[in-house]
This record gives structure tokens, C-alpha cells and sequence, in this order.
């Protein structure tokens, strides 16, 4: 039998896919490998991007395996360190995650797309969480992070009905950011990885821990907390070497060396 999860590492960049067929659902167990390889990439300091995506052409995700819950796994079974699909809530990873959806992202594989920073699409992509028409809530992030990634109307309508949403009309309130072919997907989205690893390590973590901290403040507020000195990883950046070495660098002409430190 295949593994499960499986990845690869392309230089800076670790592309992580979940193989179980036919729907590429997860059960705890294979909740808990994808915790591995997720805290295998934060703790991993040559790591500096990671990609999630499913193996095949019709899923990236079904979501929590229903087979494993008529058998007997509890809705609230230990699904790991990291939450549902190792990612969802994953608190400390301060690193930045694409998904690239290959197809159906369904209840939990929607939300584990929605824990990524970004999401890149194929044009067969949808997107719908139909747990309210089985008697639950998708809780692990569908319906907390879907209204605050989409107008609030959009979001209770698709967690009220399950309704499917459309890659172009993801694209259209901004969930997707960028739609390609089923056979560019992981090109696509290593390309856009691979561009965000020339950035500063230090700074993509501390955007995201701003972000993480502030995202629900008045932007005063923000502001307050962002110069309290409180967020770790924005002191770590303020005061590196790197912080230093990028308009050095700018100012000779030559592409930055990062040392993370």
C-alpha cells in the first residue's frame, strides 16, 4: 500500500500530497501524518514554503472519512498536534502554505485549503462544505474562516446548504488566487513558491504572525499590539541580520543572503 502522505522537496520548497484513493479523505491517522510533514516544513530551517495538494485529478480532498466515522471514529477523535489534516490549527507555523487544488475540495478538504495562505486552482476545482446536511459543522475552520474570507451572506449560504462553489466564482470574491490547467497546477505552483522563498524568512514570519494577532482589531488596535513589542516574531525581524542585509544588498546591486537570524 502507498503511503498515505508523501513528499518531495524542490530546493526551499517541500510539496506534500495526500494519496488515498479514491477521495483522498482523512481519517485521525492520516491526520496525524500530515501533522508530521507540516512540523517536518516549520521545523525544517531550509525549508521555507510548503504546498499541499491530492494525488489524482478529481479530489483534492473529501474531507474527514466517513467510512472511518461509520466505523466508529469519533467526530472529535485526536486528529493531532496541527488539528484536522495536520493544518487547520497548526498556530505556531509562521511559514507560508499554497494549496493547490486539484479538483473537489469537500468539508474538510475546503478547510484544510482554507488554512493556506494561498490557493492556486484548477479549472475543475470546487469548493463546498456540506457538513450542516449531515447533522454537523464544519469545525474545523469552515465556519469560522469562511466568513471572514468571503462577504458574510456568501459564506452562510454555503455553510447552510452545502452548495458548491465554482473556481471562477472563488476567484471572484478572492478565495482563489490564481486558476491554470490540471496538467500546470504543481508547476504553477511551485514557480510561485520558489518566488516567495527569495524573501526574507524573517519577514514572511513576521507578516504572518501580524496578520494572525491583529486580523480581528480596529486597525488602532493593531497598530497598539504590532509596536507593544509583544509579537515575537516582528522583534525577531526588527532587530536580524537580515533586516540589515536587504537594502545592503539593494544598495550593491546583488541579490540578499538571507540567514534567518
Amino acid at each position: 500500500m502507498k503511503d498515505a502522505v508523501n513528499y518531495e522537496v524542490h530546493r526551499e520548497v517541500i510539496l506534500i500530497t495526500l494519496n488515498r484513493p479514491k477521495a483522498n479523505a482523512i481519517d485521525a491517522k492520516t491526520s496525524h501524518e500530515l501533522g508530521d510533514a507540516f512540523i517536518k516544513f516549520r521545523d525544517d530551517n531550509n525549508l521555507r514554503v510548503a504546498i499541499i495538494t491530492g494525488a489524482g485529478d478529481r479530489f483534492f480532498c473529501g474531507g474527514w472519512d466517513l467510512k472511518a466515522a461509520s466505523e466508529g471514529e469519533a467526530v472529535d477523535a485526536d486528529f493531532g498536534p496541527g488539528g484536522f489534516a495536520g493544518l487547520t490549527e497548526l498556530w505556531d507555523l509562521n511559514k507560508p502554505v499554497i494549496a493547490a487544488v486539484n479538483g473537489l475540495a469537500v468539508g474538510g478538504g475546503f478547510e484544510l485549503a482554507l488554512a493556506a495562505d494561498i490557493i492556486i486552482a484548477s479549472s475543475n476545482a470546487e469548493f463546498f462544505v456540506p457538513e450542516a446536511t449531515l447533522g454537523i459543522i464544519p469545525d474545523s475552520g469552515g465556519v469560522l474562516r469562511l466568513p471572514r474570507r468571503l462577504p458574510k451572506s456568501v459564506a452562510m449560504d454555503m455553510l447552510m446548504t452545502g452548495r458548491r462553489m465554482g473556481v471562477e466564482e472563488a476567484k471572484h470574491y478572492g478565495l482563489v488566487n490564481r486558476i491554470c490547467s490540471q496538467d500546470d497546477l504543481i508547476n504553477q505552483s511551485l514557480e510561485w513558491a520558489l518566488q516567495i522563498s527569495k524573501s526574507a524568512p524573517l519577514s514572511l514570519a513576521a507578516i504572518k504572525s501580524v496578520i494572525r494577532s491583529t486580523e480581528i482589531m480596529d486597525l488602532e488596535e493593531a497598530y497598539e499590539l504590532m509596536r507593544s513589542g509583544e509579537i515575537e516574531a516582528y522583534q525577531k525581524m526588527l532587530h536580524s541580520e537580515d533586516a540589515k542585509e536587504g537594502p545592503i544588498a539593494f544598495s550593491e546591486k546583488r541579490p540578499p543572503k538571507w540567514k534567518g537570524k
